[in-house]
C-alpha cells in the first residue's frame, strides 16, 4: 500500500493521526492495532443490521478492506471510530438490501468471493457452570435484541451495548437526538417484555430448596425444638 502523503501533510504527528499515517503506509502493526481497537463495536453494529454472526464477520472484513483502501479520504473531520462505523454500517445495509432482493427474486444467495479469514473463537478458563449460565443469559438478550425492529435495534446496540452517547448515536445513524431517545425507550420496553415472557416461567424454579437440603434443615429445627425422634 503506497504512502499517502496528503494524510501525512494534513494531520499532526501524534496519537490517532500517526497511527493512520502508519496504517496508510502499510505498517502491519498499525493496521492490527486499528482493527483490534474497533472490532467489537463494528461487529456489534454490523450484526445489529444483519442478525447473523457469519454474515457480520464477512461484511466487517469487507468494510475494513474498503476503509484501509480509502484512507486518503479520511481528513480527520470525524473520529476514526465514527468514520469506520459509518463504513461498516453502509456495508451491512448494502448486504441486507442485496439479501432482500435475492429473497424477492427467490434466488439462491451467491457465495462471497473474497478470501474471508474467520475470527477465532475465544476460550475461557472460568467456572464451566458460571460460563454456561452467562451464555444462556447472553443468548436470551441477543435473541431479544435480534427480535427488535431494525430502527430500534440499531439504536439499542449503539446506546446500550456499545455505550455511545445520544449525540454520538444520532451522528452515527443520521437521526435527531430526540428520535434516538424515543427509539431507545421503545426498544428497552420491547426487550423487557420479551425477556419477562421467556424468563418468567423459569423464575418459579429459582433458589430451589428441596431434597436433602430441605430434610436437613427440617431435622435441625425439630432437634432444637426437642421434637426429634
Amino acid at each position: 500500500m503506497p504512502i499517502l502523503q496528503d494524510i501525512a501533510d494534513s494531520l499532526p504527528d501524534d496519537g490517532e493521526a500517526s497511527l493512520i499515517r502508519r496504517a496508510a503506509a502499510g505498517d502491519a502493526d498499525a493496521v492490527r492495532h486499528i482493527v483490534k481497537a474497533h472490532n467489537q463495536r463494528l461487529y456489534r453494529l454490523v450484526r445489529a443490521v444483519l442478525r447473523s454472526n457469519a454474515d457480520a464477520e464477512e461484511v466487517l472484513q469487507e468494510a475494513y478492506l474498503h476503509a484501509f483502501s480509502r484512507l486518503a479520504g479520511f481528513k480527520g473531520e470525524a473520529s476514526l471510530s465514527t468514520w469506520l462505523s459509518r463504513i461498516a454500517l453502509n456495508a451491512a445495509l448494502m448486504r441486507l438490501r442485496a439479501q432482500k432482493r435475492q429473497k424477492r427474486a427467490a434466488a439462491e444467495t451467491r457465495p462471497f468471493e473474497a478470501d474471508i479469514i474467520p475470527f477465532p473463537l475465544s476460550s475461557s478458563t472460568a467456572d464451566p457452570e458460571r460460563v454456561m449460565a452467562q451464555r444462556q443469559l447472553l443468548r436470551l438478550i441477543e435473541e431479544a435484541t435480534d427480535a427488535l425492529p431494525e430502527a430500534f435495534r440499531l439504536v439499542f446496540v449503539a446506546r446500550v451495548i456499545e455505550g455511545l452517547s445520544v449525540e454520538e448515536t444520532a451522528a452515527l445513524l443520521g437521526l435527531p437526538p430526540a428520535t434516538v431517545k424515543t427509539r431507545l425507550h421503545r426498544a428497552r420496553k420491547l426487550i423487557r417484555t420479551r425477556l419477562e415472557e421467556q424468563v418468567g416461567p423459569v423464575l418459579t424454579d429459582a433458589f430451589p430448596f428441596a431434597g436433602t437440603r430441605c430434610d436437613r434443615l427440617t431435622d435441625a429445627v425439630l432437634a432444637k425444638l426437642g421434637l426429634d425422634t
